[in-house]
């Protein structure tokens, strides 16, 4: 064991050791003073990769992607001050995207507190309602007592980040000076006094207070009663919202499977896209939700709704709109994730779970679907799904002008198996909905759609990058899998042009570490969606208040930090730029400049063909009359 230089590098040693003996193997951190001890000790650790970033709202998200990326819980440290308030936005995602973060803050010694010493403030509980957790750690002392303190509460953050539902939690240290490690040997107890565990961790390797968090199993009864209902109602209907469990997508088509349901399933759910069997998943359902007709028609006599709210305002509309049909909500993290108020019963086990124990229950003898309309009901579904999709392939492949929704058409051709999708908010993650058909490729769609804000978009797919690079360095011999289901392939992030510039600092990371990403930057000058809000009906104060134009050339930004730069100029181009920026070493970004006019306009004409198209297959309605 290294002998500490004294009792704070003793105790933080213990601190960092412990957050690596329980999972964590990446520390994103900000340069600061008082933060040095934490720093040192984390470069000191051979089990812990350090990324220094400089901007602190950047670091945070970028922390975000890591654990993302991985699916396991990253570290995140700042200095004292405004640093450790700049790391808000990234804690505000990661409580409402379920993302496990160990927040590290420094802080002044309690006598510095609340008396005008410069680069403090109240750090006590200052990112509120929206860490898991909170504790403000003593100052540091050479005892027993405290170290095994330091060992356990480190061993907790870990549990408590990852437990379910994940999230942040915050960790706030006050340290005394000297910062740097003075050697102090007075401050430390005889060697013969530090041979307890508290000291040297537990043996091989081992947290100091492991934690083992069960998955919660549904209850028999609940199973049982389930399975009895659900196999007696046939026109049934199970909605994917975001989630990133890769044992869902299987689990969820089995039953839809078993049960004739159709599976409405957001990009996000990861359950659109991958080998698993998808005969169930309706991938065309935003289009064919926006004819009243179809709303009308396809009635279901229960809704099975996983994950977290979808991207898809259609879909919520439906919702809605049969908000007496049965709907019933399944969320392992105990949340009522249902802001229509259209739920009829929250079920808090695991999807994958309740899944499999379902599906065990409809093999029961007597227990089958057995309705004779079951199957009508699904091939209804599919049959309007597959039209609305070859509507919107038909009137894409007749288009030669740029257009933001085909921009995920040709992605979904492009993109190889195991790749990872991070999707900006506002249009980006609609049109991803919209316009990506589903495929056997195993894809990987990321997005922060915790509190969809556009900050911090850049920061977070460079995680993904960074994270996944770095864990494949060594893992040839895997198959192309790593450690936490997290695959190997190429990272494209699509952003709009309003978030890429919010997020620009994001870019230093890919040029300090030399990051393998491709951004899709869509530029229409301003924000997208807004167009088609009602807010746009307003032209006197829409483009000063809601458009805010910015007219800046992206290419010198791409410069500036050392990225390829193209600006396609037709649909080939975009072809052969996403190929070489997928293919090549470091930062490319391809931007494709969208007019927001002429992109309304074309969503309007995609969304009438499908309705052209799905004439001959909805009933008429009373009076007769057909969409």
């Amino acid at each position: 064991m290294n002998v500490p230089e004294n009792a704070t590098y003793a105790y933080i040693g213990a601190v960092v050791d412990e957050l690596v003996r329980s999972g964590v193997t990446d520390l994103c951190l900000c340069p600061g003073s008082r933060s040095t001890p934490i720093a040192v000790c984390a470069a000191r650790h051979p089990g812990i990769r350090v990324w220094t970033l400089i901007d602190e709202r950047s670091a945070g998200f970028f922390a975000l992607g890591l654990a993302k990326g991985l699916r396991r819980p990253a570290a995140l440290l700042s200095t004292s001050g405004t640093a450790a308030a700049n790391f808000l936005p990234a804690v505000i995602e990661a409580r409402y995207g379920r993302v496990p973060l160990v927040v590290l803050t420094a802080d002044r010694p309690h006598e510095l507190r609340d008396a005008g010493a410069p680069q403090t403030i109240d750090q006590v509980r200052l990112y509120g309602t929206h860490a898991k957790w909170f504790a403000d750690m003593p100052i540091p002392e050479a005892t027993d007592e405290l170290m095994r303190y330091a060992r356990s509460v480190s061993s907790r953050a870990v549990a408590m980040a990852a437990g379910t539902p994940p999230g942040a939690v915050h960790l706030n240290f006050p340290l005394r000076e000297p910062l740097v490690p003075v050697l102090a040997p007075d401050q430390l107890p005889p060697e013969e006094a530090r041979a307890h565990e508290a000291w040297s961790g537990r043996g091989a390797g081992r947290p100091y207070a492991a934690s083992h968090a069960a998955q919660r199993a549904p209850e028999p009864q609940l199973v049982s009663a389930l399975a009895s209902e659900l196999a007696q109602r046939w026109r049934g209907l199970i909605v994917c919202g975001p989630s990133d469990d890769p044992a869902l997508p299987d689990a969820v088509c089995r039953m839809a499977a078993a049960l004739g349901y159709p599976v409405l399933a957001d990009p996000l759910s990861q359950v659109r896209c991958g080998p698993h069997a998808r005969g169930p998943v309706i991938d065309g359902y935003d289009t064919l939700l926006r004819i009243p007709r179809a709303i009308e028609t396809l009635v279901p006599e229960v809704v099975l709704r996983f994950g977290a709210v979808p991207a898809s305002k259609p879909l919520m509309r439906y919702l809605e709109m049969h908000g007496a049909v049965r709907q019933i909500v399944v969320d392992a993290g105990g949340e009522w994730n249902d802001p229509a108020r259209v739920a009829a019963e929250f079920v808090h086990a695991d999807p994958v779970l309740l899944c499999r124990a379902v599906l065990g229950a409809l093999g029961a003898p007597g227990a089958g679907v057995s309705a004779p309309g079951v199957h009508s009901w699904l091939a209804l579904w599919q049959r309007l799904g597959a039209r609305a999709r070859d509507a919107i392939r038909i009137r894409l492949d007749a288009l030669a002008e740029p257009f933001e929704g085909k921009v995920f058409t040709e992605l979904s051709e492009l993109l190889p198996d195991g790749a990872v999708l991070y999707v900006g908010n506002s249009m980006p993650v609609r049109d991803l909905d919209t316009f990506f058909p589903g495929t056997p490729r195993a894809v990987r769609f990321l997005g922060n759609r915790g509190a969809s804000g556009i900050d911090g978009l850049v920061s977070s797919a460079l995680g993904v990058a960074a994270g996944l690079g770095a864990e494949t360095l060594g893992a040839a011999a895997t198959g192309g899998r790593v450690p936490g289901g997290a695959t190997r392939g190429p990272v494209v992030l699509v952003v709009g042009d309003l978030a890429f510039y919010h997020d620009l600092n994001g870019l230093l990371a890919a040029k300090l570490y030399g990051l393998n990403a491709t951004v899709v930057l869509i530029n229409n000058d301003g924000g997208g969606i807004f167009s088609f809000l009602p807010q746009a009906g307003y032209p006197d104060y829409f483009e000063a208040l809601f458009g805010t134009p910015h007219g800046l050339d992206f290419r010198h930004a791409a410069g500036l930090y050392g990225a390829s730069h193209a600006l396609v100029e037709s649909w080939d181009d975009f072809r052969a730029r996403v190929r070489e920026g997928i293919s090549r070493e470091g930062l490319s970004i391809v931007e494709v400049r969208t007019a927001r006019d002429p992109n309304v306009i074309l969503h309007r004409e995609v969304w009438q063909a499908v309705e052209a198209a799905l004439r001959v297959e909805l009933p008429p309605d009373a009076s007769g009359r057909t969409p």
